[in-house]
């Protein structure tokens, strides 16, 4: 006597509605959490020197103040009235910090700037007071 029943010999389909639903919930997750590159990306090197590799000379330093004016060798200058000096003077590297209350778009226009002119401008970043290396 069998008090159960013999299960049919047909195949048991899987069932793919709870797999979907999981790769969903996994896309989603990953989608959130991953950080995709602006397309307006600037790469800025921040390993600076104070001399030059090829002539082992001091590199010149601007400083960008928060009006957008220019600091070098104890001189505040506009941008077009310092780009024509530092060809004069052959320059064609330069470090350039920022006054802790510079805004992005006078460091970003200067470092452009100095670009279109053949000038290579490296970002000499100055640690804040306080805060961690």
């Amino acid at each position: 006597m069998q008090l159960v029943d013999p299960r049919p010999r047909r195949p048991i389909p899987i069932r793919i509605t709870p797999l979907i639903d999981v790769v969903f919930i996994l896309l989603v997750f990953f989608m959130l959490t991953s950080r995709l590159l602006p397309v307006d990306f600037l790469e800025l090197s921040n390993k600076t020197s104070d001399t030059s590799p090829t002539t082992g000379e001091p590199i010149p330093e601007l400083r960008v103040l928060t009006d957008g004016r220019l600091e070098w060798k104890d001189q505040t200058l506009t941008l077009p009235e310092i780009l024509p000096t530092l060809q004069a003077n052959g320059i064609q590297e330069v470090n350039v910090s920022t006054a802790p209350e510079t805004g992005l778009n006078h460091f970003t226009l200067t470092l452009s700037r100095l670009e279109d002119q053949g000038i290579t401008a490296h970002w000499k970043r100055t640690p804040v007071s306080g805060s961690r290396p």
